[in-house]
């Protein structure tokens, strides 16, 4: 049951409704197991030149230490070695449980890694205001970057505007949709273009609601516009939020961009677009009844939580990711679904996205050279980083791979064009963006999305009033 952002692995506590981490749902989809490694490794480049300085890339605060993706990775870094002599790249993967502590101890003794990542919005955010901002290497190395879209840009800035992150990996979410489900109803499908009518009117987060309805059915064959439907034998739901279902943030970042904290950055706060989006998703749990409970997510019938993949559920918002889980029970790519665009809220489309980027750090002894490391794994070495990572690119130039290499997979034609223009629309801030003690507080944060997937009768307002005095506590506790 989701309840931490996707990118932030490591550094936040486990409860018994949190969801997959990102890199739990693509590892375990792709067979690598669960297990991560269990002890820190560091190498440098034997097999090629290097030379001059040493740059040392800190691997583990997000992807990137699972098992099989350390040696990929150090044959980058040995590529990397043997193209030049000027500086040498040392590798030092960290596992994921251990990573945060190990980076902390590093600053903190003044040996600092020079680059870190890849790491997720969230993941950064542990190391809040220890980031270079890369905009002056950027000008005096002449780094090309028209490659990446203005949104994107504008996505690895920082609370303060400094741009401590260049675009590379990204995860866009928009609406899944069960074609044959769809068809059974005689539906037409949700519009492929973000910004276009559906079946003549908006398509707004209220059509979205009202289609989840006639697309959820009892077992009489009832939908939940009916009279006669039967909440207690439901079949077949509407909607769910894939893996997002009990981070309040996450889901509620469907409505619209936001953050817990003020811009004085200590005042907790409930942006309104995501208190909409509880009070929407909420109604639609337990008065329309057409998105499941947890009870029922964890159910054998919705595949303990993986329910779109079921088949059962009828349109789904998620991010690219979620395609590893898109498998049936003898692993075989399942091929019933497409892609749409994401409804607009109050006449605005927001899509909550992933990232996984690369950062340097301010205690860095070598940023120059750290950089030319950095522009060397965003251009030559991103098309093998990116397999490792199961990314989509954000660097333009390399998306039409990127998609062949999915219509391989995914044969039934999607329309991937969907996920491309999903980009424009980044939530900034992110979901995953800082607030005062963060562990604690997206820990809180996942308590109160977790009570609300699993207790009908609630008072929304009344619970967003208390979450927000609650972190407020927590804030004015941060150090």
């Amino acid at each position: 049951m989701p309840t931490t952002n996707q990118s932030a692995s490591g550094g936040t506590g486990r409860s018994p409704l949190r969801q997959p981490t990102r890199r739990a749902v693509l590892m375990g989809a792709l067979g690598a197991g669960a297990a991560l490694a269990t002890s820190a490794c560091s190498s440098g480049g034997s097999g090629g030149n290097g030379g001059g300085v040493t740059i040392t890339w800190f691997v583990g605060l997000g992807t990137g230490a699972d098992p099989g993706q350390p040696e990929k990775q150090q044959r980058v870094v040995d590529a990397f070695n043997a193209s030049q002599n000027e500086i040498t790249l040392k590798l030092n993967v960290v596992s994921a449980a251990s990573a945060q502590d190990t980076l902390a101890t590093q600053i903190s003794g003044g040996n600092a890694p020079d680059i870190v990542g890849p790491v997720g919005i969230g993941g950064a955010q542990l190391f809040d205001g220890q980031w270079l901002d890369l905009a002056p290497l950027v000008k005096s190395e002449g780094f090309d970057t028209s490659v990446y879209s203005t949104a994107q840009m504008d996505a690895m800035k920082d609370r303060t505007g400094a741009q401590v992150a260049l675009p590379f990996g990204v995860y866009p979410s928009f609406i899944w949709y069960n074609k044959d489900l769809f068809d059974e109803a005689k539906l037409p499908y949700p519009p492929q273009k973000f910004g276009a009518k559906y079946n003549g009117g908006t398509w707004d987060m209220a059509a979205l609601r009202e289609l989840a309805k006639k697309l959820t059915v009892d077992a009489n064959g009832n939908d939940a516009t009916s009279s006669a439907f039967d909440p207690k034998k439901i079949v077949q739901w509407g909607f769910d939020p894939q893996y997002n279902e009990g981070t309040p943030q996450n889901h509620g970042t469907f409505f619209g961009a936001g953050s817990y904290v003020a811009k004085d950055n200590k005042t907790a706060q409930i942006p309104p677009a995501w208190l909409a989006e509880w009070k929407w998703y909420y109604d639609m749990i337990w008065t329309d009844h057409s998105a499941p409970t947890y009870q029922q997510l964890q159910s054998d019938t919705l595949n303990k939580g993986n329910a779109f993949a079921t088949g059962k559920v009828a349109m789904a918002f998620t991010h690219t990711w979620y395609l590893a889980s898109l498998t049936d029970s003898s692993g075989t790519p399942q091929t019933f679904w497409d892609i749409a665009a994401n409804p607009s809220y109050n006449g605005e489309i927001t899509d909550k996205q992933n990232s996984d980027s690369f950062r340097l750090t301010k205690a860095g002894k070598h940023p120059e050279a750290a950089f030319k490391v950095l522009a060397y794994l965003l251009t030559t070495g991103a098309g093998d980083l990116l397999k490792i990572y199961n990314a989509m690119p954000a660097n333009k130039k390399l998306q039409a791979d990127y998609i062949k290499s999915l219509d391989k997979t995914w044969t039934q034609g999607v329309d991937w064009q969907v996920a491309l223009d999903a980009l424009e629309h980044p939530d900034v801030p992110s979901a995953e963006g800082w607030m005062p003690n963060y562990n604690k507080s997206v820990d809180l944060t996942n308590k109160f999305g977790n009570r609300w997937v699993t207790t009908p009768g609630l008072d929304i307002d009344a619970e967003a009033a208390k979450l927000r005095t609650q972190l407020q506590a927590l804030f004015d506790t941060a150090g």
